[in-house]
């Protein structure tokens, strides 16, 4: 551990599997203090086993999508954590029918829900003792579905992620001048328990070829030890066998 993050302290949601527990290991080896949340606390339970080091991860049970829950968990992170340096906004989902002909009311508004409104409730929530230090990161996990049309996606996902890009990107826009970089990052496909919602079944074969959930933790650890001075607005990473153009 080279602490570069010693001192520090984040929260990540979506952080009981996939991506954010790879962001969230990757920071807490660097000395940062971390909260996982998640809907399940079993599957917290299970991920905080997977990190050994000191301190452990600590955890809490969240709906995203409930204002009400998303202040509980706030509330317990001020007690738990301290201030918080770090968000990262991990927690998304997609369904299996995702077609315009397929998609149902209400698989469309538990995306919107989770994924949009999701990160605009954690975000409100920490903007103000962010502020008030005059410093803070929140990152947000959208999606190559966020930057183009995806039928890989779907219609209501991809509606969600570029509505996830236009908030973290007018966010970035008005808090700069508080102190408070705000980065969008666009993964590609990665291997994740999302992918069982695929409405195709993905072989061990691509799961093999694509992005790791450590790869895109790299990517938001580099951003997070820069120094306050540099603002990454956007970072896309991909499998170089996905096509991007």
């Amino acid at each position: 551990m080279s602490g570069r993050l010693k001192g520090k302290t984040a929260l990540v949601t979506g952080g009981g599997t996939g991506i954010g527990l790879g962001i969230a290991i990757a920071l807490a080896r660097e000395g940062c203090r971390v909260g996982i949340a998640g809907r399940r606390e079993s599957a917290l339970a299970e991920a905080a086993k997977t990190y050994d080091g000191q301190p452990p991860l600590a955890t809490h049970v969240v709906d995203v999508g409930d204002p009400a829950s998303v202040e509980r968990l706030f509330a317990w992170s001020r007690s738990e954590l301290g201030p918080l340096d770090i968000l990262v906004n991990s927690a998304g989902i997609n369904v299996i029918r995702r077609s315009m002909s397929e998609l149902s009311l209400e698989d469309w508004d538990a995306m919107l829900r989770i994924n949009v409104s999701g990160a605009y409730y954690c975000a409100r929530a920490v903007l103000p003792e962010m502020r008030e230090r005059g410093d803070g990161l929140i990152v947000n996990i959208s999606s190559v579905a966020g930057k183009r049309g995806s039928l890989l996606g779907g219609v209501g996902y991809a509606a969600s992620k570029f509505a996830m890009t236009g908030f973290g990107s007018t966010l970035a826009l008005e808090e700069a001048k508080n102190g408070i970089r705000v980065t969008n990052v666009y993964p590609g496909e990665v291997d994740t328990p999302i992918l069982k919602n695929r409405p195709t079944p993905v072989t061990q074969e691509h799961r093999d070829r694509i992005l790791q959930p450590e790869d895109v933790a790299a990517a938001v650890l580099m951003i997070a030890c820069l120094p306050p001075r540099a603002h990454v607005s956007e970072l896309l990473i991909k499998p170089t066998s996905q096509p991007y153009a």
